[in-house]
């Protein structure tokens, strides 16, 4: 990914922000009144307005520094979802077997993360390349594998190697467990901060969005 920060947005005020994942369908109606839908993206793509987490003059100073040092839309940045951040449910801890991430042949030693959604009509296979640092644990056929040992992960792009000679074998499960983070970016260059309203209680908004690898 070019012109890529590996830093984290404010955590504290991330925590606050508003937003979620966005698809685009085209839906076109017949003159009999039946529907027809289709996607032009395979994958969803996620927005927030980090506005609703800046509570104080100090978070907006915050939020104002790391907007001029990713010099608005040209460099993009780790965001915390603080709903989808994890392979596991909502407080329920990290577990080796969480995600499926693909089956061994013998000789394949890479594999990416990826976490699944739903699972009964049509599930989702969201990648994920930017996992948070030391939280990825492996299992092959359900037994955890030692990281740095077993396996090493680039924590730039989601990818796990297996060391030489530790390639899962022919039709083993693998399985992943991880916490994650999401490469965004501003989604503008100019960030309108109006001190009068801000202190009668008006947030500024601030427009984040998911960006590709």
């Amino acid at each position: 990914m070019s012109a890529f920060h590996e830093i984290l947005f404010p955590l504290d005020i991330a925590l606050g922000a508003a937003g979620g994942p966005e698809r685009v369908t085209q839906v076109v109606t017949t003159a009999s009144g039946r529907e027809e839908r289709n996607t032009r993206l395979a994958d969803s793509r996620r927005r927030w307005d980090a506005g609703y987490g800046v509570k104080n003059l100090a978070a907006l100073s915050e939020v104002v520094a790391f907007f001029e040092e990713r010099r608005g839309r040209l460099y993009g940045f780790r965001w915390r979802d603080r709903l989808d951040h994890s392979s596991a449910p909502p407080a329920v801890q990290i577990s080796p077997r969480d995600q499926h991430i693909g089956h061994g042949d013998g000789a394949r030693r890479s594999f990416s993360l990826s976490k699944t959604y739903g699972g009964m009509h049509a599930p989702y296979v969201r990648p994920i390349s930017k996992p948070v640092q030391g939280s990825v644990r492996i299992a092959v056929e359900e037994v955890e594998q030692v990281a740095g040992t077993d396996f090493t992960v680039d924590y730039t792009t989601g990818t796990v190697l297996f060391a030489e000679e530790r390639a899962p074998p022919e039709g083993a499960m693998v399985t992943a467990g991880f916490m994650f983070d999401v490469p965004v970016r501003f989604d503008t260059d100019f960030l309108e901060v109006n001190l009068s309203a801000f202190a009668a209680g008006d947030i500024p908004r601030i427009p984040l969005i998911e960006i590709r690898p």
